[in-house]
């Protein structure tokens, strides 16, 4: 048996006769958008693509990042990044910060009209001179030169996680400005030896966000899982080309007698 993949899933599906408020994540509203095939498999009958392996470098890079602004947190003073790039903020003392950053908890809020839960854990959050709170998201990648912005096609689920955070933290009553930042660290492969260290450029870049889209698909959600038939598959979701092409393959071999 796999130690990583074992469907069907049994926990967490949708059920429109349940009254209980379903619990749906920032990455399966993600999913919804990338294929909404893949998402009725995975959240209504518990067939749920295969799992990527984790990225243990990315979790550490996350984990000393967190523990060194909070060292900034509890001394009040601004992290030298922030110093570099103006930003008017500081990493804020937040009770609710640790549950907030927790994957099997985060942010969350019940969207009564659709009786489900969104959540999702966020990085870190600041608040700017103006008592407006700020989301701000971790990324860990290796790609060459230095990063200036995050316009391409696959940073599109990037704005989107951005997006939900901040509409749920407006959602639990805080006032929540549109600018957010991701803080790339980017490691570096120039570097004439390895030595045992891996060293990173690291930037910070705003995104202005809008969650204006976030409870028009919150309800397209709803009705896909409120009905019985299957939604169509994305034209360039990989998964389902590979499930067709599987499915084209195995219907040309004989079957043994």
């Amino acid at each position: 048996m796999s130690r990583y993949y074992d469907p069907p899933r049994k926990k967490n599906l949708y059920d429109s006769d349940d009254p209980e408020p379903f619990k749906l994540s920032r990455s399966r509203i993600d999913l919804f958008i990338q294929c909404r095939r893949c998402f009725y498999l995975d959240v209504k009958l518990g067939i749920g693509r295969p799992p990527s392996l984790p990225y243990t470098l990315n979790s550490a890079v996350d984990k000393l990042l967190k523990q060194e602004f909070d060292t900034h947190r509890e001394k009040g003073t601004k992290h030298p990044l922030m110093e570099k790039y103006g930003i008017d903020a500081l990493p804020v003392m937040e009770n609710e910060l640790d549950n907030w950053r927790n994957n099997f908890n985060g942010i969350r809020y019940h969207y009564l009209p659709a009786n489900m839960i969104v959540y999702g854990a966020i990085d870190d959050l600041w608040k700017n001179d103006n008592g407006e709170y700020i989301i701000v998201d971790y990324k860990s990648t290796s790609v060459n030169g230095y990063i200036t912005s995050h316009d391409k096609e696959w940073h599109d689920g990037y704005r989107r996680q951005m997006e939900i955070y901040q509409w749920l933290l407006r959602n639990n009553g805080y006032i929540v400005s549109d600018t957010g930042y991701f803080v790339y660290c980017n490691g570096k492969k120039d570097n004439k030896a390895f030595d045992g260290r891996l060293e990173f450029d690291i930037s910070i870049i705003p995104y202005e966000g809008s969650d204006k889209w976030i409870e028009d698909t919150i309800n397209e959600i709803y009705n896909c899982l409120s009905v019985n038939t299957t939604p169509d598959s994305s034209e360039d979701c990989d998964y389902c080309l590979y499930r067709q092409a599987v499915d084209k393959a195995l219907s040309n071999v004989q079957k043994p007698s």
